[in-house]
Order: structure tokens, then sequence, then C-alpha cells
């Protein structure tokens, strides 16, 4: 089968059209990076200076090749539609070989990523709680010791139907201060989940 690319995609990639295949083997180097270890947008400014575009065209072309690379994973591409794919595209013989062996190279790391991304984890379905306090002990008369108790419901899926059979229970206790820093911890996840970075990601794994 043949790969069929969003034309915002095929846009990114024909930045390295025009490009030698020492370029590409360079920007396979910066997609292998960024699986690795994220974006890093000291490497993109330059890039963009060596090939005098802007550091968002080569930050969005390493996307490309990034989400490239997911999706021939997804489809399960053999080395053969691999190749037929990138050519209609509009990559040259020579720039095809060098993609077809970053995308050999790294098709069983994102093909494990991608079946850990598949399992079904338990969700949240409730949470109970209450504030105890302990006002004193034989050894400390005066001690006052806050403490949260919490009930986490999880529901747990069950050949794809969430039953009450699949309900899990979590006994959490831990005092106010650690709670807000969980709080916060939490929060500041959920900020970076809205990112720019995390939407294009949950967008490559999504479609």
């Amino acid at each position: 089968m043949l790969l069929s690319l969003r034309n915002d995609h095929k846009e990114h990639l024909s930045l390295l059209f025009s490009h030698s295949p020492q370029v590409i083997v360079d920007f396979c180097k910066l997609a292998i990076d960024f699986l690795q270890n994220g974006p890093n947008f000291k490497l993109y400014g330059s890039a963009s200076q060596k090939l005098e575009v802007q550091p968002e065209d080569v930050q969005n072309c390493v996307y490309g090749l990034v989400n490239l690379l997911l999706e021939s994973c997804k489809h399960k591409l053999n080395d053969v539609d691999f190749r037929d794919s990138i050519l209609t595209i509009g990559f040259s013989q020579e720039q095809q070989a060098i993609l077809s062996k970053f995308y050999l190279s790294k098709r069983k790391d994102v093909t494990d990523i991608l079946s850990k991304l598949s399992v079904d984890e338990p969700h949240y379905h409730d949470l109970n709680w209450r504030f105890e306090v302990q006002v004193a002990s034989r050894s400390l008369l005066q001690q006052v010791t806050p403490l949260i108790t919490m009930d986490l419901v999880l529901t747990e899926p069950t050949d794809g139907i969430e039953t009450k059979s699949g309900t899990k229970h979590v006994l959490l206790q831990t005092d106010p201060c650690n709670l807000v820093h969980m709080t916060e911890t939490l929060e500041n996840a959920l900020i970076e989940s809205r990112s720019r970075h995390s939407r294009r990601i949950q967008r490559a794994f999504n479609n």
C-alpha cells in the first residue's frame, strides 16, 4: 500500500526536495534526536542558518519526518511500500535510499512505542476524601497532625466494556503540603499537554 499524507505534511517535507543527500542525513539525525530527547530549538536555529530558511521551517520539517516515520509504522509498511510512498511525495532515488535506511533502523523502536500507547489504562471515575487531624498522642499531648485521606475510584476496561466489576479503589493518604505539590505538578502537566509541541505529537499518534 502507498502512504497517503496530508497536504501540510507534504509541504513541510518539501524543504528537503532540493537539498543534497548529506542534508537528508542531517535531518534524519535531527528526527532521531527528537524521538529520543524532544525538540532541540538550538539545533534547528543552526540548521536554518546553514540552509538560509526560517527556524520554523526546519522545525516543521523535522516534525514532518517524525510523522512520516510514525504513520509508516502505524500502517506497517514494508521496505518496498515505504520507498514507493516517499518517491510519490517528491524525493529523488538517492534521497529515498537514505530515508528508507532511516525508516528500517527505527521501525522496531517506534512500533514498540505505539504498542505501549495502545494499552487500555484505568480511567478516573470518582474521588472521595476526608480531612483528619490527630490532636494528641501519649508522647505529644499538644500534637496537631493534619492528614487528608482519599479514596480514588478507577474504572478498568474489560473487553472494551466498562462495568462495575472493573472498578478499582485506591486508598491514598497525604499531608496538605504534599497534596499542594501534587496538585501543582498535575496542573503543570495539563498546561504542557496544551502546548504546541504536545499537540503536534498527539495529532501524530491519533491520525
